[in-house]
């Protein structure tokens, strides 16, 4: 089995020398645990990088071992793993490891017998925390995005740009912009990013890449989300239902009732449960006011889809106003809505949405509020541009 195993890798490290860029989580994640954990959308460009990881260290081959759940039948990853320990092996990665019944009491095994250093990625819909053998105490998880616009220009110009926190942004957008705008036309490649550039896989084939994009969300509602959650078939089919009307419906106007009408679901519980797994899934992002809590039966403010490609993909007339909220939202973990301005952020920045003539009146004399703009180059005082927001990693 392993030297069956070892072939794949061979034939795996061949491919990605066609993938020479190396995104973030290159510089920011760090595999120094035992337990290590990778979660993200379908299609975000996991199995690429953990690729690229192993590739790049300089450690015997007999001593790493990239395993895909997605592509081979393995009665017991902890026999793999064991044998794998015995013959010199160090580092084990998993991949798609949700897709393995009990995967959790196979990892908590691993983890506890065994002295190799695991890293595993999954579906960003998994619940360590309550997973059979409770994961989250063991592994340190990071979370990994699609594409920044930042690296989506990097993808199409071969040219190097900063990364910046938003505190830098904030403070010095000005002098940031003017020096990106020296370097590159951000409008020349905004549209293109808004409509094709978050998932890496663009590149592969442009042509085909929406077909492959809805291809893609598919699988996830019926083979990712059900292999997770306990799920009827009826649900799968309104989970699909749900990401069209979400996509048809202005962010601005969630009706509960109407979802459920349309749905025909019988209490307000179940379609929460939908939002859920949708959102966990990272297909759309349920965002809630500043004074509710985060807990599942809450009613979200907004709903989006998760990024502006979905947008582009599900609708056929998608506006402006939510192209906008979907791009500035999706690049925040911690954000809110807010009764004073569009979004609060990390509890103390607001900000103001809209186009290039977007004026100040909702936020004006409020302490840290902002006014993001589209259609601008480079901003002035706490009027920054849209575009600007895509450099944060």
């Amino acid at each position: 089995m392993l030297e069956l195993i070892y072939q794949y890798q061979r034939g795996y490290f061949k491919k990605i020398k066609n993938y020479p860029y190396k995104r973030y989580m290159h510089r920011e994640f760090i595999f120094q645990n035992r337990l290590t954990g990778l979660l993200g959308a379908r299609g975000v460009g996991k199995t690429i990088f953990l690729l690229q990881y192993l590739d790049d260290l300089d450690i015997d081959e007999k001593k790493k071992l990239y395993l895909s759940v997605d592509n081979l039948e393995i009665e017991s990853l902890f026999e793999v793993a064991q044998y794998f320990e015995q013959t010199g092996g160090e580092l084990l990665v998993i991949d798609e490891i949700h897709k393995y019944p009990n995967f959790e009491k196979e990892l908590k095994k691993i983890y506890d017998i065994l002295e190799l250093k695991v890293i595993f990625s999954g579906s960003s819909a998994l619940k360590l925390d309550h997973s059979k053998a409770d994961l989250s105490r063991r592994a340190v998880i990071y979370h990994v995005k699609g594409l920044s616009f930042r690296e989506f220009l990097e993808f199409k110009s071969s040219k190097n740009f900063e990364r910046y926190s938003l505190e830098d942004i904030l403070e010095n957008h000005i002098e940031i912009a003017s020096k990106i705008t020296q370097q590159i036309k951000p409008f020349e490649y905004f549209d293109e990013y808004i409509r094709y550039g978050y998932y890496p896989f663009y590149f592969e084939n442009e042509d085909e890449y929406l077909l492959k994009l809805s291809q893609t969300i598919n699988t996830v509602i019926e083979v990712d989300i059900p292999s997770i959650f306990p799920i009827e078939y009826k649900n799968i089919i309104n989970l699909k239902k749900l990401v069209k009307l979400i996509c048809s419906s202005k962010p601005f106007k969630v009706n509960l009732q109407e979802l459920m009408r349309k749905m025909q679901l019988d209490d307000y519980k179940s379609l929460y449960r939908l939002i859920d797994y949708l959102g966990r899934a990272k297909i759309i992002r349920a965002i809630k006011a500043q004074a509710k809590g985060d807990a599942i039966f809450v009613k979200p403010d907004k709903l989006y889809l998760n990024n502006t490609n979905l947008l582009f993909a599900y609708c056929t007339d998608s506006e402006i106003g939510t192209m906008r909220e979907i791009f500035f939202a999706n690049a925040f973990d911690n954000l809110k809505t807010s009764k004073q301005g569009d979004f609060l952020v990390d509890d103390k920045y607001l900000f103001e949405i809209g186009g290039k003539n977007k004026s100040f009146k909702q936020i004006r004399d409020i302490e840290n509020s902002f006014v993001v703009a589209d259609g601008i180059e480079v901003g002035y005082g706490h009027k920054i541009p849209l575009w600007l927001f895509g450099f944060l990693y």
